[in-house]
């Protein structure tokens, strides 16, 4: 898979458990979640920054493309697609920062890969229509169980009870042949106690990009027996996914010929590209949750879950020595066709316990996991014969456990005032038995990470404001270990002040946050070579981010209203080291610059909705982003850019109902209706030659005017 070449009975406490205090309690999306996600999510009057996405806001968006998309209206938010049209493997980044530097939970069970940190959302195809209710925040945010949230967190939470029984039939189809089909049943609250719900989808397309394919396949199970002080709940979500390789991108050149969806995936073959160049992987996902009401003010929930994973990437190689896999041929060379195997075990166990009051409420939190990865290589074919057939040329294990334990507390002190507190330690053990490039390197590291997080807050009459300090500490990636036993990486911190004022009416509403995010030893590419000859991120001593959020709604008439999101931000590296290879002599040059932007951190993004509603079941939607210039590496050089783009989609909604349809929703958009040719995603990497500086951009393109419609039908 991709993650290898660059990795609950769920329990549910009823939703209305906290609805049995008799105070009233403003915030809904907070109080509706299930316990078990509560622990997790920021409260209304918790001093972080964030978005909170409903079921039905999520609904509209959901048509087929990946979990990135969906969230791409959101402040701060961009969003990559390497197959081109939002299917199969795609990026986001948040503030700049990306996967692996957003802690991603699905009912507070941590997702995010163990040892890359990265989030492959194309193992969950179509998971947005189990989604509930998405929490996304920005910056440190409140402690989370998984990875270290160094930009984000997004939680996904899919336990929410459904009371009425329904079936649903969604259905969509749009450009590049892409299909998503998607059934969905459901018991409802069976005599107050017991539910179950179903989801089967299917997705494929061609993609946007040349043989970029997608073959996607997800079932979604969750049962759960609730009793008025306790609950149990099970639930089984499993993903498949085959798409054809589109990771190298396009370059230069190519792309200024007007050559857009080249494909160099399978093009080593002679002839006809290789027509299994495919990523193929497997995940099965088992989550079994535990809640119980203790008395009025305390519940108590815990969480056993497994994580199963399976699968490797396929690649046409030509023209390589034997000796390069271990093997004596009757020839020095040949030509190979190898899988890249990955075959993982991830489980462990989550916990909280709530108290409430009509003052205080306080989580005691935390959770342990452990990883078994094995990481192998194996031969299939070789043109000029294959001594062992199915022959690993390496064969290596990963180890990672971790722990963590928080205290979080939030009190009204003072009439409208709250403070917060928010207390982790985290502990992270790594045992890793070699690399394919170098497999005689053992790495045994451990960190104990502390952080603390504090603020206070205002709440009164629609006005809002927070300010508040966290400390985030992260681990490096599995891949930044391999430098060398003498180049080891050291953890990276992050120090983030955030302050926030809002302002909720009938009528609109508004927000401001401005945020400073100092990061000490955050690891970048450099340019520099490791002792096995790969680029390796290098620890660099200061950087920074620093921003300032706004958002707003407005209701112009009860058929016309809108809503944006504008990010101004300076993000920058200090004092950089740039590595060049020299060809002509040997090693590498050195460049220093004193102050440049951070890459992929655009200083503007912004978004904006106008929707329409002239006639009474049917709303039109224009669809706005926009991203300013984006820097491929930490140099700031304008020879090496991802150039600003401005898109537009257009979305339209009818429904209607009869006394025996629910509902039934008629659905059309066009994204990028002005055709635009943009490129949100790339990479650069420069070599000295003949005396001479050559520069090698690749970039990501996106589809041109594309379109997708759905019915869906609720019964």
């Amino acid at each position: 898979m991709k993650r290898i070449a660059i990795c609950n009975c769920l329990f549910l406490l009823s939703t209305t458990l906290w609805a049995q205090e008799k105070e009233t309690i403003k915030d809904s999306f907070y109080v509706l979640s299930p316990v078990e996600v509560k622990a997790v999510r920021a409260g209304e009057n918790a001093p972080f920054t964030k978005t909170n996405l409903s079921k039905k806001e999520i609904a509209k968006a959901n048509l087929g493309q990946d979990i990135p998309f969906i969230l791409n209206q959101t402040p701060s938010v961009v969003v990559n697609s390497d197959a081109g049209n939002g299917v199969g493997y795609t990026g986001i980044r948040i503030r700049g920062t990306d996967a692996t530097r957003i802690n991603v939970t699905l009912n507070g069970i941590p997702y995010n890969d163990a040892e890359n940190q990265g989030t492959f959302f194309v193992d969950l195809p179509d998971f947005t229509s189990s989604a509930g209710s998405i929490q996304i925040q920005r910056g440190v945010g409140t402690s989370s169980n998984g990875a270290g949230a160094f930009g984000a967190s997004i939680n996904f939470s899919t336990n929410e009870v459904n009371k009425e029984p329904y079936a649903e039939f969604n259905n969509s189809y749009g450009s590049f042949n892409t299909w998503k089909n998607t059934v969905k049943i459901g018991s409802g609250l069976m005599s107050d106690h017991f539910t179950a719900d179903l989801r089967l989808s299917n997705i494929t397309s061609d993609g946007y990009i040349d043989r970029a394919f997608s073959k996607l396949k997800s079932y979604h199970f969750s049962t759960a027996y609730i009793n008025k002080r306790s609950s149990l709940r099970f639930n089984i979500f499993l993903g498949k996914e085959k798409t054809y390789q589109a990771w190298y991108g396009i370059s230069e050149d190519d792309l200024s010929a007007g050559n857009r969806t080249i494909n160099y995936a399978g093009t080593e073959k002679p002839g006809e590209p290789y027509d299994n160049e495919t990523d193929n992987y497997r995940q099965d996902h088992y989550q079994l949750f535990f809640s119980q009401l203790i008395g009025k003010r305390i519940s108590f929930n815990t969480a056993l879950f497994y994580t199963k994973g399976k699968g490797y990437y396929e690649q046409y190689k030509a023209n390589e020595p034997y000796s390069k896999y271990g093997l004596t041929g009757t020839v020095p060379t040949s030509d190979f066709i190898r899988q890249l195997w990955l075959d993982n075990d991830f489980y462990g166990n989550i916990f909280s316990m709530q108290f409430k009051d009509k003052k205080t409420q306080a989580t005691l939190g935390g959770g342990f996991t452990k990883y078994d990865g094995n990481h192998f290589g194996k031969l299939i074919w070789a043109s000029n014969g294959l001594p062992d057939p199915g022959h690993r040329w390496y064969d290596l294990d990963a180890l990672k456990k971790d722990f963590n334990i928080y205290l979080k507390e939030q009190t009204q002190f003072a009439g409208n005032w709250y403070y917060f507190t928010d207390l982790q330690f985290r502990y992270i053990k790594y045992n890793i038995d070699g690399f394919p490039g170098n497999p005689s390197l053992v790495i045994r590291n451990k960190f104990n990470f502390f952080n603390p997080k504090a603020g206070i807050s205002y709440n009164k009459n629609g006005w809002k404001g927070f300010f508040s300090y966290g400390l985030a500490n992260k681990e490096p990636n599995r891949d930044d270990f391999e430098a060398g036993i003498n180049q080891q990486p050291k953890p990276e911190r992050l120090h983030d002040l955030e302050a926030g004022m809002e302002k909720n009416t009938t009528k609109y509403n508004w927000a401001a946050t401005f945020y400073y995010m100092r990061y000490k030893d955050q690891l970048v590419l450099t340019g520099k070579i490791n002792n096995v000859g790969a680029y390796t991120r290098t620890n660099i001593p200061k950087s920074y981010r620093m921003g300032i959020e706004l958002q707003g709604e407005i209701k112009f008439k009860s058929w016309m209203n809108a809503s944006a999101n504008l990010a101004f931000s300076r993000n920058k590296v200090l004092n950089f080291s740039e590595f060049i290879d020299d060809y002509d002599n040997g090693g590498q040059k050195v460049n220093n610059y004193k102050t440049t932007d951070i890459a992929y951190s655009p200083s503007v993004v912004g978004g904006a909705t106008i929707n329409f509603l002239p006639l009474k079941n049917l709303e039109l939607s224009l669809l706005s982003k926009y991203v300013s210039r984006q820097y491929l590496d930490n140099t700031q050089n304008n020879g090496r850019v991802l150039h600003s783009f401005y898109v537009q989609d257009a979305r339209a909604i009818y429904t209607f109902k009869k006394k025996w349809l629910k509902e039934m929703n008629l659905v059309g958009q066009v994204n990028n209706i002005f055709n635009k040719k943009y490129e949100p995603n790339g990479y650069t990497y420069n070599y000295f030659y003949n005396g001479e500086l050559s520069v090698n951009n690749y970039y990501f393109p996106m589809a041109g005017t594309n379109f997708m419609i759905g019915v869906n039908v609720r019964l």
